[in-house]
C-alpha cells in the first residue's frame, strides 16, 4: 500500500491557476476538473508544476498556469532556463475528474482540459510518461523533482499510487 505523505514545508504548495519550476517538492490539493501537469527532466533533476483551471486563454495573458494553452508555453519557457529542452522532458497529467454525473460532453471541463494539454504537448513535442486521468474522484499530488521525479497521488477515496 502507497502511503501519501506531503513534504511539510519544504513543499512548494501549488494553489489553482499557479505554477512552481525547480528543484523543490511541490505539491498541489483538490484537483477536480482541473489537470495538474508535472514536466521532469531527470539529468538536471529539476520539474514544473501547474494547477490548471481551464483548456483556453482566449488571449488572457495573465495568471499563464491557469490555463492549458498558457500553463504549457510558461513551464517549458522556465524549465528552459534550468538546461531543459522539449525532448529532454517527460510530462504526468493527473487530474481532470468529470465531478458531476449530470455533465454532458460539451460541458465535461476536465476531459477538455486534459484533451487542451495533451495537445500542447503534442505540439512542443514532449512525451508524457503516464497519465492519472479522468474518472469520477478528485486527487492530490506530491513530486519531488529532486527523487527521480516521483510522484504520489491520493484519490478523494483514500487509495493512493505512485507515478
Amino acid at each position: 500500500m502507497v502511503e501519501f505523505r506531503p513534504l511539510g514545508m519544504n513543499a512548494r504548495f501549488i494553489g489553482i491557476g499557479d505554477y512552481y519550476v525547480g528543484r523543490d517538492p511541490m505539491t498541489t490539493i483538490g484537483l477536480g476538473s482541473c489537470v495538474a501537469l508535472v514536466l521532469h527532466n531527470e539529468r538536471f533533476a529539476v520539474g514544473a508544476m501547474a494547477h490548471i483551471m481551464l483548456p483556453e486563454s482566449k488571449g488572457q495573458v495573465e495568471c499563464p498556469g491557469k490555463f492549458a494553452d498558457t500553463a504549457v508555453t510558461a513551464l517549458l519557457h522556465e524549465i528552459g532556463n534550468y538546461g531543459s529542452r522539449n525532448g529532454s522532458l517527460c510530462a504526468v497529467l493527473i487530474g481532470g475528474a468529470n465531478m458531476f454525473w449530470f455533465n454532458d460532453n460539451h460541458l465535461n471541463i476536465g476531459d477538455r482540459n486534459i484533451d487542451a494539454v495533451r495537445r500542447r504537448l503534442r505540439e512542443e513535442r514532449v512525451s508524457i510518461r503516464a497519465e492519472d486521468v479522468g474518472g469520477r474522484i478528485g486527487r492530490s499530488v506530491v513530486y519531488d523533482p529532486q527523487n527521480h521525479g516521483k510522484i504520489t497521488i491520493r484519490r478523494a477515496d483514500g487509495s493512493c499510487t505512485d507515478l
